[in-house]
């Protein structure tokens, strides 16, 4: 009897890619090869076949056909002229493919529709890529994954393979300190990785076409809301500090020429959160949740430090 299990192609797998490995290796709807330029032992200890490609289109090709792949991830998280690059052949080699009709780019941003330019670096990159996918698609289905900020942010570092990005993020749990971007009363949403990549196993599975943006959220909230849940939660106050939003603006507005400048793009960040679009469109998102995620709860902030407490290592 012939093996009946989908098999998913994951590219350029980090700290997102691993939930998503994690979770399609938990299913028994799937099987999962990973498109990669190099080996690593988190992937020969899980036996994931890894097959190393350069990312060009005819490589991935060869990789997607071989394999009988039936959708191909991106988790290609680059900030510049490489990701419209590399992507283009991810969607050249689904056009090509025999069984690979299924592409999810490298996205896991906030707000696109109302905010396609934020952060900058993701107008440069991500939105020229939107745009080829929706004149150049030719018969490939696809979708942009948007879940606001990772909710793994609030964690130690232990419980997530998302990495630290203290300068990006504004609660750093080094030295509990925390400094709000704005008046901290700006509306933003929250997802733990685990459930959008619980999400995205879903939407591999789903039957139901595609819509071109999947949102995704845990809490909507503010930083002065979940500050207080931090503080409430571990009996401790946060000292903060206020940065405020015409001093981002300003320094954006003088340092648009340097935006492959990491402390360029981190502020590009603040910029994004200020502007409020890192808040996913709560009435979209929740029609999409029935749509396609009865079988995934979303955590709100406290149930996720409930759960960080609960459990040894990785969330």
């Amino acid at each position: 009897m012939g093996d009946s299990r989908q098999t998913i192609a994951l590219a350029a797998v980090g700290s997102m890619g691993k939930f998503v490995c994690e979770e399609l290796l938990a299913d028994k709807r799937f099987q999962v090869v990973v498109i990669s330029r190099g080996r690593d032992e988190w992937f020969t200890s899980r036996n994931i076949p890894v097959h190393v490609s350069d990312y060009s289109r005819d490589s991935v090709l060869s990789i997607l056909d071989e394999t009988n792949a039936t959708a191909l991830l991106s988790f290609l998280n680059l900030n510049d002229e490489r990701y419209i690059t590399i992507h283009k052949a991810f969607l050249s080699a689904c056009i090509a493919s025999r069984s690979c009709k299924r592409l999810m780019p490298s996205e896991y941003c906030g707000n696109i529709e109302a905010h396609p330019a934020r952060p900058r670096f993701y107008g440069t990159t991500r939105e020229p890529f939107r745009q080829i996918l929706k004149k150049e698609a030719q018969g490939v289905e696809w979708t942009l994954i948007e879940n606001g900020w990772f909710m793994d942010y609030f964690l130690p570092k232990e419980k997530s393979y998302m990495r630290p990005v203290p300068d990006e993020f504004p609660i750093n749990l080094d030295d509990w300190t925390a400094r709000v971007r704005g008046t901290g009363d700006e509306p933003q949403s929250w997802t733990l990785a685990r459930e959008v990549a619980k999400a995205i196993v879903e939407l591999c599975a789903t039957k139901v076409e595609w819509e071109p943006v999947t949102y995704v959220c845990g809490q909507w909230g503010t930083y002065n809301e979940a500050i207080k849940t931090m503080e409430s939660f571990y009996n401790r106050p946060i000292p903060k500090t206020y940065t405020p939003a015409e001093e981002i603006r300003n320094y954006v507005a003088a340092n648009l020429d340097n935006d492959q400048v990491y402390a360029v793009q981190a502020v590009m960040c603040d910029e994004w959160s200020i502007d409020g679009a890192t808040e996913v469109p709560k009435e979209t998102t929740l029609r999409q949740r029935e749509k396609y995620f009865g079988n995934v709860h979303f955590s709100t902030l406290e149930e996720v430090l409930e759960k960080a407490k609960a459990v040894e290592g990785v969330l």
